[in-house]
């Protein structure tokens, strides 16, 4: 659509009526700009630009339009030194042209407001570009900014409680550690408040709203130029004026860059104003003029945007009001062409402007939208992982540090160390991609864990069973859960193959009443494909997990529903099955 939008802006600036008859200088002027402005060719205009430019600057004399070598001075020469040539443009098109004082401003009129509505059709078409191809980017930053923001947070909240478990060990305080413990697992436990997100920033491209001002706001000084020499009765003239300033003001009005869905306010009575006033100057006594009519033909598309088909049906009624009046008028088939032309081109260049500025703004809201569900992915994934790896690390540590204090020859104040030392490395690899855990590794920890803990372990792991990367975190949340949610005695680790499925069982007894609700059943159904738990009359509690030898279902991190019931935090209520 934007280049269907330059194409015809650009096609209907060379055939304006009051631009000279196109030479050949003309249509290689406008094949160059069409190279500069186009999206697809915007490659050549990259690689090539100076060149093509430089074949602009020749063709000018010779007929060029100078709005077109204006637009792409500004598209391609550097910054510094882009609005001085601009200026020379518009100056040389005034000096090329033989006549008076409103000939030569007239020329230098169209160069400026030619170039700066085509260079602003090129650069919102190319925003919205470079806009599409880093929506990808925006979101990877916001997420490393997240990562930032909690590494630091988990560092100032669990680092230092770490730092001083490792402390208390290497002292012999047991009953300190205890405390420090369960000080910082109910940190764990607290939902963190998020930073709040970025801003979307300004959503209005800063060149639109001055090309749009300067664009309109020279017309009337032009047309006041043309029709003081003309000479018109004074009563008609000021009624001339009047109508310019009205229609002027009004287009500015209704083509102001405003968010998609807003339409301007009162629309509904300024649009038939505009295209009336517009319209009305076919009608003057000593001549048409149809030079309004393109501002209320662009208002009409830009205003009725959300309703293309009536947009375009009354775009085409309205502009065929050219054509139907200036043959009776007295002009030729010519004249009546190139008018027409002119009114077409003039509303597709606004029309054009305000479509690409509403592009540009939906492509700003997607990538922010992008960025933020990033970032909210990126901490619910890291909540997860807090949860799990850090609140069953604090667990073990509270466990080995209440056996060092029932029995100091147990040794387990090296137990706690190791733990703490574990703990403090998950702790600093969850803002980026997470730990890595073994199952065999968290087995093994689990045997220890258990036993420390005088409860009676059985495991069924057939030999040569690799369970897949993610059973290790869920293997360690659920005889987390065994430890903080039941007087277990007993308790059962069980893996199996069924063709390409594995499944992993926990099971014990001396289950208590549900307490309340956390995150870890939830945490744990995020991170499978197939969750079950069931709890029986006698205090047995089953969790199993369907997991598959590629992965845990897709996506480890994606947090699917469960159908029929909401899961609960680590604690004995019957769970609905997850779906197959």
């Amino acid at each position: 659509m934007a280049a269907v939008v330059i194409a015809v802006v650009l096609a209907g600036l060379v055939a304006a009526p009051d631009q000279p008859s196109p030479v050949p200088a003309t249509a290689a002027m406008l094949v160059l700009q069409l190279l500069h402005s186009l999206p697809r060719t915007r490659p050549i205009r990259d690689r090539f630009g100076a060149w093509t430019l430089t074949l602009q600057a020749v063709l000018l004399p010779l007929g060029g339009p100078a709005g077109f070598l204006a637009a792409s001075v500004l598209l391609i020469v550097p910054r510094r030194a882009r609005w001085a040539l601009f200026a020379a443009v518009v100056g040389a098109a005034g000096l090329l042209h033989d006549g008076d004082l409103y000939t030569h401003l007239n020329a230098m009129g169209n160069a400026l407001c030619q170039g700066l509505l085509v260079f602003a059709l090129t650069r919102l078409s190319d925003l919205r570009d470079e806009l599409a191809a880093t929506r990808g980017e925006l979101a990877a930053r916001s997420v490393a900014a997240e990562r930032a923001r909690a590494s630091g947070a988990l560092e100032d909240a669990l680092g230092t409680a770490l730092s001083e478990i490792i402390r208390l060990a290497s002292e012999g305080r047991p009953a300190a550690i205890v405390e420090r413990a369960t000080a910082a697992r109910a940190e764990i436990r607290r939902a963190p408040e998020p930073a709040p997100l970025p801003p979307p920033g300004d959503m209005t491209p800063r060149t639109a709203l001055p090309i749009i001002v300067i664009g309109h706001l020279w017309y009337p000084v032009i047309a006041v130029l043309y029709l003081v020499p003309v000479g018109p009765p004074p009563v008609l003239l000021a009624l001339y004026i009047a109508d310019i300033v009205a229609v002027v003001a009004l287009q500015v009005h209704h083509v102001l860059p405003r968010p998609p869905g807003v339409p301007p306010r009162h629309a509904a009575w300024t649009l038939p104003a505009q295209a009336l006033l517009a319209a009305a100057p076919l009608l003057a006594p000593d001549r048409p003029y149809p030079q309004l009519m393109w501002f209320a033909a662009g208002a009409i598309l830009i205003v009725l945007a959300s309703r293309p088909g009536w947009a375009w049906t009354l775009f085409a009624a309205y502009a065929a009001l050219v054509p139907a009046t200036l043959p009776a008028r007295g002009w030729d088939a010519l004249d009546t062409a190139l008018w027409t032309a002119e009114t077409a081109g003039g509303a597709m260049m606004f029309y054009g402007l305000a479509l690409l500025a509403r592009l540009v703004h939906r492509v700003r809201e997607v990538r922010m939208s992008l960025a933020f569900l990033a970032v909210a992915e990126e901490r619910r994934r890291i909540a997860r992982d807090v949860h799990d790896l850090l609140g069953s690390g604090m667990w073990t540590i509270m466990v080995k540090a209440e056996l060092a204090a029932r029995d100091p020859a147990a040794g387990a104040l090296a137990d706690v160390a190791a733990v703490a030392r574990r703990t403090l490395g998950d702790l600093r690899a969850i803002p980026d991609e997470g730990t890595a855990l073994s199952a065999s590794a968290e087995l093994d920890s689990a045997r220890d864990l258990l036993t420390a803990a005088g409860i009676d372990l059985t495991v069924t792991w057939p030999p040569g069973l690799d369970l897949p990367e993610p059973a290790g975190i869920v293997l360690r949340e659920a005889v987390t859960n065994v430890m903080r949610h039941s007087a277990a005695r007993h308790c059962l680790i069980e893996a199996s193959r069924d063709g390409d499925r594995l499944r992993l069982r926990v099971v014990n007894d001396g289950a208590v009443p549900a307490g309340t609700p956390g995150q870890g059943l939830a945490n744990l159904a995020a991170r499978t494909a197939e969750l079950h738990t069931r709890s029986l009359p006698d205090g047995t509690f089953e969790l199993s997990v369907v997991l598959q030898p590629a992965g845990l279902g897709g996506d480890p991190d994606r947090v699917e529903p469960v159908a029929g019931a909401q899961l609960a935090d680590d604690h004995t209520q019957v769970v609905a099955d997850r779906p197959p």
